[in-house]
């Protein structure tokens, strides 16, 4: 990389590390900006992994005073995550390229109904007898698992994914879904890095330059997210999701 490549991927990373910390899709950035300054696909994927993996955990700690409260959730949840990043992880280094690109769209469009409708939905089962808890359920052990294989796999929307699940499962606010939201995500993009490092090549001058940015963005994002009304955050959801299925779909 030439020195205006590097400060194009150095900014990307930025950006990035601010939108995942706010909602999530940051690879929609930091992806098609690896790839424009030359790197081949997987490589370009796994980089942006490494890269990625220290601005999520900046923008967790930046919600430190909504995850109060939440050890226990986020060590059983964690343990999904971490299972399923692995399993994602190993499926893009050994599947065809385009195996998840047709269930992508399906899978965020999904999550952005139960972000939007999550309050509708969720008294819907409550008049039928399953309530909204602060316990974390089996079925969003599942679902949040299924969450990290696709991060593992991809992660662009994972933060999405993770919202819906999280509203339609959790009686918590908005806000301290988010919290929670960003220590999975960077469990999934921290795994997902040592098996890459482990089995693959990497670009470290690429990983090293996103994850300089994703620092600074998930310490802006932290900032700005916290600040954001439940209305603005979830409208911010919705835009960014869109964003991320018209993309895929291109």
């Amino acid at each position: 990389m030439n020195g205006w490549q590097a400060a194009l991927v150095f900014v990307a990373g930025i950006w990035a590390g601010t939108i995942n910390t706010v909602v999530g899709s940051g690879t929609l950035v930091s992806f098609p900006v690896l790839l424009g300054v030359g790197l081949p696909p997987v490589t370009a994927n796994v980089s942006n992994t490494v890269g990625l993996f220290p601005g999520s955990f900046v923008g967790a700690w930046g919600y430190r005073r909504e995850l109060a409260g939440q050890r226990k959730r986020v060590l059983v949840l964690g343990v999904a995550s971490m299972i399923g990043a692995v399993i994602g992880a190993v499926l893009l280094l050994v599947l065809p390229g385009g195996a998840f690109k047709a269930i992508v769209p399906v899978l965020i469009i999904l999550a952005l109904l139960l972000v939007v409708f999550g309050k509708q939905v969720t008294a819907w089962l409550s008049a039928r007898g399953r309530d909204a808890t602060q316990h974390v359920t089996a079925g969003l052990w599942i679902l949040v698992l299924g969450a990290g294989i696709y991060g593992g796999y991809f992660g662009a929307a994972q933060g999405v994914l993770l919202m819906g699940f999280l509203g339609l499962f959790l009686a918590e606010s908005l806000q301290r879904q988010n919290a929670l939201k960003n220590v999975l995500a960077g469990i999934v993009n921290f795994v997902a890095a040592i098996v890459f490092i482990a089995t693959t090549h990497i670009d470290w001058a690429a990983a090293g330059l996103i994850a300089a940015g994703s620092i600074i963005g998930g310490l802006l994002g932290a900032k700005i997210g916290r600040r954001l009304s439940p209305t603005v955050l979830r409208a911010t959801i919705v835009v960014v999701g869109v964003a991320a299925i018209v993309k895929l779909l291109a």
